[in-house]
């Protein structure tokens, strides 16, 4: 294998750079602090959403409902939900509710099945202890030679 020139190989990297260094870029400014590092979601309690229909239930001129929804930051949309819930009576559903699954209703039996299987697995314990016993019994009776009787004393 040939010897390579070192010379020509420091030479070529100085050329592929056209013999400059590498620019350091300044760090980016830091952000403003008005804002949080996790955008929250906009909620609005009921005494906010009953306000905001009212006004636009009285705004009569043209474009004053777009004027009040654009000063709220609301669109028609979200306002016509809104109507809806009012209109069907349901004044606790214009309250905000947490979103994401639903936490599930704690069963009131739980406790009571816990408590069986934990006297299910004691029992299944004793039950196998008491199997050994009688097995070693009937080993130690084969050993000596006595014969294994019913209660009644008959073989």
């Amino acid at each position: 294998m040939p010897m390579l020139d070192t010379e020509t190989y420091a030479g070529a990297g100085a050329a592929s750079n056209e013999g400059r260094r590498p620019t350091v870029v300044a760090a980016p400014a830091p952000a403003s602090p008005e804002f949080s590092a996790r955008p929250r979601r906009r909620t609005f309690t009921a005494k906010d959403k009953l306000r905001i229909l009212a006004e636009t239930d009285r705004a009569a001129e043209t474009g004053g409902i777009g004027a009040i929804l654009r000063r709220e930051g609301v669109y028609s949309s979200t306002l016509c939900d809104w109507r809806r819930q009012r209109d069907a009576g349901a004044s606790g559903a214009l309250t905000p509710v947490k979103r994401g699954p639903k936490a599930a209703a704690p069963n009131p039996l739980l406790g009571e099945v816990a408590l069986l299987q934990r006297n299910n697995a004691d029992l299944t314990r004793r039950l196998a202890r008491a199997d050994a016993i009688i097995a070693v019994q009937k080993k130690l009776a084969d050993l000596l030679g006595i014969p294994m009787t019913p209660d009644g004393g008959e073989p």
